[in-house]
């Protein structure tokens, strides 16, 4: 028997990057904060979906999926510092990176189909990676 969030990819994909980086969180004998912050802000993805599939108004479900959002960019720039600290390596920041991509993608599809926001149209913007 699953509850409705379980049966949601995004929630799916957000348990696959909690286990992606347990063995980064592990592998730090004494804690640093921005650690702290991945543990906890990648817990958050999660526990977030769960609670707004289980609310009944689109504003309502909005306002979890939004912190759930702001959770998954929140761990991207945790790999982003990682990687520039030299803490990890290019293959687990490249792994985490993907799979946070996705589901930021997935959760703005989520808060697209439960809200009259508008958005902007599919708007190409230059990333520091990217020549100008």
């Amino acid at each position: 028997m699953n509850l409705d969030y379980e049966k949601l990819i995004v929630y799916q994909k957000s348990l696959e990057f909690i286990e992606i980086i347990e063995p980064i969180l592990q592998r730090f004998k004494y804690r640093i904060p921005v650690i702290d912050h991945l543990d906890e802000a990648s817990t958050s993805i999660s526990l977030n979906i769960a609670e707004g599939t289980g609310k009944f108004t689109p504003k309502d479900k909005c306002k979890f999926f939004d912190i759930s959002r702001g959770s998954a960019l929140e761990c991207a720039s945790c790999l982003d510092i990682l990687i520039r600290k030299k803490k990890i390596s290019d293959e687990e920041y490249n792994k985490g990176k993907k799979i946070l991509y996705e589901i930021v993608s997935m959760l703005i599809g989520l808060l697209k189909s439960n809200s009259d926001r508008v958005y902007e149209s599919n708007i190409d913007y230059n990333s520091a990676n990217e020549s100008i």
